[in-house]
This record gives C-alpha cells, sequence and structure tokens, in this order.
C-alpha cells in the first residue's frame, strides 16, 4: 500500500484499476457457480448461456403462470409446459422473462445428498482433530527449534524443510500399506492422527515467529524458576497467538476441502466427508444434475469464505509478523 501511494494519481488509478480487473476475473468462477445453484435445470446448459437465473411466464387461461419454453414453431408461437408437466402452444409475444432464483435448489440438493449431515459432521470433526494436532505439534517442534539450543538443530530443521519437496504421491502407497496394516482403513483415524505429527511449513512458519520474540522473556523467567515447558505455554504461546491462528486457518481449509485423502481411506458411505460426498452425489446419476450440484458445492465453499472475511484480520496479521527474522 505504501507504494501505492508513493506513485502519481494517474499510475495509482491504473493500478487500482488494474487490481479491480484482476479480482473480478477471478470472481467469475464463483459467480457463475452461485448463478447456476439458483437456475432450473434447463437453463444450465443453455446457450447463448444465461447469467441470472430466470423465470418464463405465459398468458394460459387469462393467468399468467410460470412455464418452460420449449420448441419454437414456424407460425411464431412456441411450445410451453406448465408446472403440472402439461404442453400448451402459446405466442412467442405472450411469453417474458423475470429474473427469479431458485432457493430451493439448495434444499433440494441437500435432500438428494442423502447423508449431507453425516458428510458434514465427518468433517467438522476430521477438522476439529486436525487442527488441534497440527498446531499442538507445530508449536511444540516450533519451539524446539527456534527457542532451545541443541547440537544439529540448524542441520535437522534444513532435514525437515526438505521434506516439503517429496510430493504426496511418492508416500502414498507405503501410507496407505501401514494404515492398513494398523486396521484403520475405512475409519476417520489415517485423517487426522498424522496431524498429530508436525508438518514442516506449519513448523518453518512459527519458528518464523518464535524468532522475533525477545530471548529476554525467557531469560527472565528461566531466572523466576520456570521451566522450558512453562515458559512455552505461559508466555511464548500467548504472544504466538496470530501465528497459531494462521496455521490453523491453514489446516481448517486444507481438512475441509481435502479430497484425496478420503478417497484412498474411507470405504463407507457414511463416512464420506464433504468434498468426497459431492463428486460421490455427482457420479450417482446417469446425468449430472447441475443446478444442484453447483447448490452443493455453493454450500460447501460459503463455510471457508465466511471464515476468511471474519478472520481476515488476524490471518494477514499472523503472516506479516512472520518471517521478520531468519
Amino acid at each position: 500500500r505504501a507504494m501505492i501511494q508513493k506513485q502519481g494519481p494517474i499510475a495509482r488509478l491504473v493500478i487500482y484499476a488494474l487490481l479491480v480487473a484482476g479480482s473480478l476475473v477471478f470472481l467469475i468462477p464463483l459467480f457463475w457457480m452461485i448463478s447456476t445453484a439458483l437456475k432450473p435445470i434447463d437453463q444450465t446448459m443453455s446457450m447463448p448461456p444465461s447469467w441470472l437465473p430466470r423465470q418464463a411466464y405465459a398468458n394460459v387461461g387469462g393467468q399468467r403462470v410460470p412455464v418452460t419454453v420449449g420448441r419454437a414453431l414456424e407460425d411464431g408461437r412456441v411450445e410451453v409446459m406448465l408446472a403440472d408437466r402439461t404442453m400448451r402452444v402459446v405466442s412467442a409475444g405472450e411469453v417474458v422473462t423475470r429474473v427469479k432464483p431458485r432457493w430451493g435448489n439448495f434444499r433440494e440438493a441437500i435432500v438428494k445428498m442423502k447423508y449431507f449431515p453425516l458428510y458434514l459432521k465427518n468433517t467438522l470433526v476430521l477438522c476439529l482433530l486436525t487442527v488441534i494436532g497440527t498446531v499442538t505439534s507445530s508449536a511444540l517442534a516450533a519451539y524446539g527449534f527456534a527457542r532451545i539450543p541443541w547440537r544439529g538443530r540448524n542441520k535437522v530443521f534444513l532435514l525437515a524443510l526438505a521434506t516439503m519437496m517429496v510430493p504426496f504421491p511418492v508416500v502414498m502407497v507405503p501410507v496407505y500399506a501401514l494404515f492398513r496394516n494398523l486396521g484403520w482403513i475405512g475409519t476417520l483415524k489415517p485423517l487426522w492422527v498424522g496431524s498429530f505429527c508436525a508438518g514442516a511449513f506449519n513448523v518453518f512458519l512459527l519458528r518464523q515467529f518464535f524468532l522475533t520474540l525477545p530471548k529476554d522473556l525467557s531469560e527472565a523467567a528461566r531466572i523466576d524458576g520456570c521451566g522450558e515447558f512453562r515458559i512455552f505455554w505461559q508466555i511464548i504461546l500467548p504472544l504466538a497467538r496470530p501465528a497459531l491462528m494462521v496455521v490453523g486457518l491453514f489446516q481448517f481449509m486444507a481438512t475441509w476441502n481435502d479430497f484425496m485423502g478420503p478417497l484412498i481411506f474411507l470405504t463407507n458411505q457414511k463416512d464420506f466427508t464433504l468434498a468426497l460426498g459431492l463428486q460421490f452425489f455427482q457420479s450417482q446419476h446417469g446425468g449430472t444434475e447441475w443446478h444442484y450440484l453447483m447448490a452443493a458445492s455453493t454450500l460447501i465453499v460459503l463455510p471457508i469464505i465466511l471464515l476468511f472475511f471474519f478472520t481476515q484480520k488476524t490471518f494477514i496479521e499472523g503472516i506479516s509478523m512472520t518471517g521478520i527474522k531468519g
């Protein structure tokens, strides 16, 4: 922001215009998903595409009733289908359209996804367990790398960072074999137990934050007789709340959106998460009901969007205060 304010008024106007244009480009898929979620099925694949959900009305028997427009006839009339699925032929000029969202699509999507409440419960349970495990284990490991001097600390830290370069498909088969031998396949355990083993990225994030805290705080606490765990629990963690929130948000979003893990380890439909349940909902019908699929997708994406907006200040604060000191 400071760099933008140093520019002239014309340069600032151009920069803001480019930022707004770029934001609109990224918002187009989100707007199309919400728009499709509010349409009837016949408008989801219409050409040319309609950006807004509309409802056609025609005068039938002296009354304006909602209809579905069908085939156009050569004499300037069109076929329309009434709510009771009977066909009528009316003049094309008598058919008018109005913007009308179909909010009932969301309720129908939940009904058609028979186990939606179970999907939601499983996802929330996993998010809670993985956030607790990730924040706890990452904070402990980061404290050891940042505040406790021990021989080979930096080398071990570099080795931990090197694990970030190993893609998941490389370890997918060995991990699956491990959980199969433990008898955990078909349960939620493979999806949350690993979070209690700190990940390299989160450890790096918290370590950089811990390094910014004055060491005099820890020294004064040691003089007063505090042990390392008490220093960590009562002094370091309260000061690191923004960074801990960032790690928790990252893990919550990763677990909420995770598809590969549930696809590999879950076998019972009642244990599915929202992401896997959405894919199952799409594949269980012969033809995709796009309006219901987009309605379900909107319901799944909405909590993440709201979470980001409500925690945006904490998120930006935690990111900006991390990595100041190497």
